[in-house]
């Protein structure tokens, strides 16, 4: 059955993939048969009609995976060709006949958005088509004709190819850097006014951090808040006193230059900066972290942020203190030279306050934020490992959660065995790792064996040294990666293993996401328990406890698809009920112990002999059922009999001395000793008591003439 079902699907499969080209060939050659006049036009309703459910089917599933989208392309633009030429020959033969333009705008399209392949694909079809219809009204003037028309759609092709493609990618490439550009600015806002924890060390380390979906739109509902609030602020604070310019400089993470963050100004020429913090008036407001003021003619000397200095007779500068850590300066100035009351400055305190207010609520909104998208991560991730009920759903569900809070290039799971000290590799993932499943190691001083010793995650924040540490033993090596992080699996205290994620980043396993990712692999480890406790009860509930084959109720439930099966194809079906001759002699001679080692060594036996197809069961005491598919009476008897000798040949050594043992057999087969599974087990019990009755160790075919055979 299996060679048949394999072959049906690897039909079903091909035929799925030609039918598309297939449909096109088949079409172009009914245009061809109504160009030549062997079918009616109508026939060209027909094809349109075809064409039209399967480019709308076709442009409705557009996107493919990747070894599918050449061939998918090629489809779809080929039958565009197609309905093109079919929608000609319904304006007239004259236009039908001749190449149309209309066949480069389908070319163009190819060229500009299909895959390579596929583009340059089309325009053989078309040349192919356009070979047809001149074969079948002017077959003498094919190559004259057609070779200038190859030529110019080649060239037409190829131009379109490259020029299309090149404009694509640069609109691609400008729309990629606008986006980039407006995210950093975003996450520089946002860095600069402490909304992103990560320490800027870290940033030039690494590189910028990605902003992704909820976290993107958060960061930037923050920053825009922000703004909103400081805009209106410095508009009334300029309108109530009578300012030329209110302007707020923000320090930069080195703390020796100033940037405009917001300004309210009636003056055009501003300068963009950025501005030295350790000059003027506005070095002293910083270093003194109180206001300061100059009035006068030298006033202006004290603003840098015009590119031409405009009358300013007065100007205040007053820092900005986050935590008693001074973060930027708010600078106002106006044409009077009256110096600035203490209401004023108190007034300009109290602007600086309601500005960092602003800032630390939305600090605490994008922090409550972030935790929310991390416990809706840490949630979903939770589903799934709960959802997962075997080992292998359970760790891709834990390396697929561990991916939503941490960015790596490889991931590796390994579970302990505490009885052997043996560690295994059961998946990886990632270049370079395939060829490490499956490899066993002893538990060592190696970073996974310190893992699940002392479980506790390793090396000291994930900073990996290759010459310095080992990962799992001598001669078992990972690729060369900066960071790696190795997490215990642990349930009550006992380590199952450990998760292993490697990255190409320096320091990508921080302390922002290390504690995340511990939590995560702790509910792995829960979860691989109970998968593992699942599949104990699996095999309790459908084997025999003692020797691991299938137990009754288990044969009674596979035992009704094999007689389906064997109904629905005409085949036979051989039933073998194995019992051990004087068993119960043996328990009283040698012992209850010896008796299960007999039971065992029987069952090792019929599991030795059994083909990948048959069904062995143990349905109580020293009595097994040997079911096989596809075989009939004299292949039943050969079975038996080779199971018999099997045993016989068995030598089981005690401390009273070596003995062996014989077993009887009974055969019945499908469908002559019965049509359902009662009768053909009951003709297969009367086989083997047969045996018994005629002196054991022997094997007995069921027939309708043997002696105590019910009616």
């Amino acid at each position: 059955m299996d060679p048949l079902v394999r072959a049906a699907y690897v039909t079903q499969n091909l035929l799925a993939r030609c039918f598309g080209m297939a449909l096109s060939v088949g079409l172009a050659l009914v245009l061809a048969a109504v160009q030549s006049g062997r079918l009616s036009p109508i026939c060209l309703w027909l094809v349109l009609a075809t064409l039209g459910l399967t480019l709308a089917t076709r442009i409705r599933s557009r996107r493919r995976v990747a070894t599918d989208s050449v061939r998918h392309d090629l489809e779809l633009f080929t039958q565009l060709v197609l309905a093109v030429r079919a929608g000609l020959l319904l304006l007239g033969p004259t236009i039908g006949q001749s190449w149309s333009a209309s066949v480069y705008v389908v070319l163009m399209l190819a060229a500009a958005f299909a895959r390579p392949g596929a583009a340059f694909g089309t325009l053989v079809y078309a040349m192919a088509l356009e070979a047809a219809a001149l074969g079948v009204t002017n077959p003498s003037q094919i190559l004259e004709r057609l070779w200038p028309q190859a030529t110019l759609a080649t060239i037409f092709t190829s131009l379109n190819f490259v020029v299309f493609r090149a404009e694509i990618a640069r609109v691609r490439r400008l729309s990629r850097e606008r986006i980039d550009a407006e995210l950093q600015r975003t996450k520089d806002a946002a860095r600069s006014y402490r909304l992103l924890t990560t320490p800027s060390s870290a940033v030039e380390r690494t590189g910028p951090l990605p902003i992704r979906g909820n976290e993107d739109r958060a960061l930037s509902a923050a920053v825009e808040e922000i703004h909103a609030a400081s805009q209106f602020a410095l508009d009334l604070l300029r309108r109530a006193l009578n300012l030329k310019s209110v302007v707020l400089l923000w320090l930069d993470s080195g703390r020796q230059r100033l940037s405009i963050h917001e300004i309210s100004s009636l003056h055009d020429g501003i300068k963009a900066g950025p501005f030295s913090a350790k000059d003027g008036v506005i070095a002293a407001a910083l270093a003194q972290q109180k206001p300061m003021t100059w009035v006068g003619s030298r006033a202006a000397r004290h603003v840098p942020y015009y590119s031409e200095p405009p009358p300013v007779g007065g100007v205040c500068a007053v820092p900005v203190v986050d935590h008693g850590h001074a973060r930027g300066v708010l600078v106002v100035d106006r044409e009077s030279t009256s110096e600035f009351s203490d209401q004023e400055q108190e007034l300009l305190q109290a602007t600086t306050r309601f500005l960092l207010r602003a800032i630390e609520n939305e600090r605490v909104f994008v922090q409550l934020e972030a935790a929310k998208i991390e416990q809706g991560k840490l949630y979903r991730t939770a589903g799934l490992l709960a959802a997962a009920t075997t080992e292998v759903q359970v760790i891709e569900s834990g390396v697929a959660g561990a991916r939503e809070f941490a960015a790596f290039d490889f991931a590796i799971v390994t579970l302990f065995d505490k009885t052997a000290r043996e560690h295994e590799i059961c998946a990886a993932s990632g270049e370079g790792t395939e060829q490490l499943v499956s490899r066993r190691f002893k538990h060592n001083a190696g970073l996974v064996s310190m893992v699940v010793s002392n479980r506790h995650p390793l090396p000291y924040r994930g900073d990996y040294d290759p010459i310095r540490q080992l990962v799992f033993e001598r001669g078992i090596d990972l690729p060369v990666l900066p960071s790696l992080l190795v997490l215990p699996l642990v349930v009550h205290d006992r380590a199952l293993g450990t998760l292993i994620l490697g990255s190409k980043r320096k320091s990508a396993f921080g302390e922002s996401v290390r504690p995340t990712l511990e939590v995560l692999a702790s509910h792995t480890a829960v979860s691989l328990a109970n998968a593992r406790m699942l599949t104990r009860l699996e095999e309790l509930a459908t084997t025999d406890g003692m020797t691991g084959l299938m137990n009754r109720r288990t044969l009674l439930e596979v035992v009704a698809n094999k007689l389906r099966a064997a109904r629905r194809f005409g085949k036979p079906l051989s039933v073998l009920v194995c019992d051990i001759d004087h068993f119960k002699r043996v328990n009283d001679t040698y012992g209850h112990e010896v008796g299960d080692q007999v039971i065992k060594g029987f069952a090792d036996a019929l599991r030795r002999i059994k083909r990948d197809i048959d069904v062995v069961a143990r349905i109580g005491g020293e009595e097994f059922v040997f079911l096989c598919e596809q075989t009939s009476d004299q292949g039943g008897l050969q079975l038996a009999e080779r199971i018999r000798a099997e045993l016989e040949a068995m030598r089981f050594t005690t401390e009273k001395g070596e003995f062996q043992v014989t077993s009887s057999v009974g055969v019945a087969t499908f469908p002559a000793a019965g049509q359902e599974w009662e009768s053909l087990f009951r003709s297969a019990d009367e086989a083997l008591y047969a045996s018994k009755r005629g002196g054991r160790n022997r094997v007995t075919l069921w027939s309708s003439k043997l002696p105590g055979v019910a009616a």
